[in-house]
């Protein structure tokens, strides 16, 4: 578990410094794009962005739907994946909590007697506790790439999108506080402990991404939304909708008793 919640502080500071690092002013076009980063990541992103609204009748809006649908489809296998792994750890949790119960005591040679087992719980069932997060880490580049793609392409500044301008901030404040919402949905689903820690980042996240949506551009906000949206259907059809709920009635693979 420390190592998991290692991994997500991590993806937490990476969260951080991709939003608030780069050259997030300076549009990207083919004659102003350097390095393998902008040439390859950002400004493909952004080519697509352009080429979609313009088969879409010079909708922005609807580009950064398409494309971001576009790309869960391309990441569906890493997600299909990390879902999976998410579901058999949570299979796994009442064994755990019996082991943890029957090797409670805090001396060195039982906390190793209690990693051993667990780790010899792993391999019977065939689990990776980390297989979840390797999925996440192969992601992020894309998906950060596609937010650069966003704040960077200088025609999405000047068009409109139902109530709301693209460039611009939502003066309602809908897209961020439906882009918090579908977090905290996303997370719940996905929630396989009760670990205080992991409960944090349940409220963390979606408290900070309606903070950044509220002062970022709407079209940013736009595409956490939809994003969020395609997690929260694809979750609920490769799981069904209680994957979030540990419970002693699930087998090891999503087999009930």
């Amino acid at each position: 578990m420390k190592k998991k919640l290692w991994l997500l502080a991590m993806l937490l500071v990476f969260v951080l410094l991709a939003v608030g690092c780069g050259n997030l002013e300076v549009p990207i076009t083919a004659e102003n794009k350097e390095g393998i980063w902008e040439s390859y990541f950002v400004y493909p992103l952004s080519w697509f962005i352009i080429e979609v609204a313009t088969f879409f009748n010079e909708s922005y809006g609807l580009s950064i739907i398409f494309v971001t649908i576009i790309i869960r489809i391309v990441l569906l296998p890493l997600m299909i994946k990390q879902t999976k792994s998410s579901k058999a750890m949570q299979a796994l949790q009442p064994e755990m909590a019996k082991l943890k119960e029957k090797y409670s005591a805090k001396d060195q040679k039982t906390q190793q007697k209690l990693q051993q087992e667990t780790m010899k719980l792993f391999q019977e069932h065939q689990v990776n506790p980390l297989a979840g997060c390797l999925p996440i880490f192969v992601q992020m580049p894309i998906l950060f790439a596609f937010y650069h793609a966003i704040i960077r392409t200088g025609e999405i500044k000047t068009h409109t999108f139902l109530w709301f301008d693209l460039g611009l901030p939502d003066p309602f404040y809908i897209l961020p506080l439906v882009a918090g919402a579908t977090t905290y949905i996303q997370q719940k689903m996905m929630m396989i402990t009760d670990n205080p820690q992991m409960k944090a980042l349940l409220y963390i996240m979606p408290v900070m991404i309606i903070a950044f949506a509220a002062f970022f551009p709407s079209a940013l906000a736009l595409y956490w939304v939809v994003g969020n949206i395609f997690m929260i259907v694809q979750t609920y059809f490769i799981t069904g909708p209680n994957v979030g709920k540990a419970n002693g009635d699930a087998k090891p693979g999503g087999a009930k008793k």
